[in-house]
């Protein structure tokens, strides 16, 4: 790729689970690298760090789990749950023909991340797991969620035309940052609260237990003062990951705002992941067999 030329983006879709799922590519070439956003965000959440990423040589894509962004909205929580995103973020690499790729996400896409490496730990070079929502986080997110999936559930008439008129804002007048806030609450109620339940009524991410198998390289960003992504999360998760390192943000915004230092080392980390010397290790260490 030419240094003086932007690397290509393509907006795409697929179909998975008879729904249309919203994806972007991000550059060019094998060192794949797949993002997923926070609960209720868009993928382009994940924009700036996958134009980065792909600036430095990775071929990045960003998806829209069902219920976000520009993927289908079902009205039914039975199609919402950790395990169908991975399934589906699975269902995108057989999509695209990719047999491995460091797989990211935030918050919601981090805790999909760790289930995609427990379904499928073959198709993972490596994880970038930003603001997780594991045990430590319970209560707080309870907390947090529980009395916005009352109001979406029981409010959803009141709250519709005001979605409706969220949408008729132009994208345009809109800063960058805002468009990514508005499109949270500018979808019809009705799915968000399905989905809402569809997480409510399902593990939220692998056990414990479960985790400690997981023994690709990971990258683990945590930061201070947040209960529903607290540092404790962050800290026990990669105690419990084998091959892991912990990177302490300054806070929840440092990698939207400042970007420059997580960036660094989430490009470094993929560039680590898909360095020859890490490529002839993970042969070493799995099986032959499927």
């Amino acid at each position: 790729m030419s240094a003086d030329r932007p690397p290509p983006v393509v907006p795409s879709a697929f179909t998975a689970r008879g729904h249309r799922l919203a994806y972007t590519e991000f550059g060019e070439g094998r060192r794949w690298v797949l993002l997923m956003p926070g609960l209720l965000i868009p993928a382009l959440m994940q924009e700036h760090l996958a134009t980065a990423l792909a600036a430095s040589g990775a071929h990045v894509i960003t998806l829209d789990p069902l219920g976000h962004g520009r993927s289908d909205r079902p009205d039914s929580m039975a199609e919402y749950s950790i395990e169908s995103f991975a399934s589906d973020a699975i269902a995108l690499l057989d999509h695209l023909d990719v047999d491995e790729a460091v797989i990211g996400g935030t918050s919601l896409g981090a805790n999909v991340t760790l289930e995609i490496a427990h379904a499928a730990p073959r198709r993972v070079r490596g994880m970038i797991i930003e603001m997780p929502v594991l045990e430590n986080a319970l209560v707080a997110s309870v907390i947090a969620f529980g009395p916005l999936l009352v109001a979406m559930h029981f409010g959803e008439r009141l709250m519709r035309p005001i979605a409706a008129g969220l949408r008729l804002i132009p994208r345009r007048v809109v800063p960058f940052w805002g468009n990514v806030a508005l499109d949270a609450v500018r979808q019809d109620p009705g799915p968000s609260a399905a989905l809402l339940q569809g997480l409510f009524f399902s593990h939220i991410a692998p056990y414990s237990a479960q985790r400690r198998e997981l023994t690709m390289p990971a990258l683990v960003i945590g930061h201070h003062i947040d209960p529903v992504h607290p540092f404790s999360d962050a800290g026990v998760l990669t105690d419990e990951l084998p091959h892991a390192r912990l990177v302490e943000a300054s806070n929840i915004l440092e990698l939207r705002l400042r970007p420059e230092r997580l960036t660094a080392e989430i490009a470094g980390f993929v560039a680590e992941c898909w360095s020859p010397r890490a490529v002839a290790k993970l042969r070493r260490q799995r099986p032959h067999t499927a």
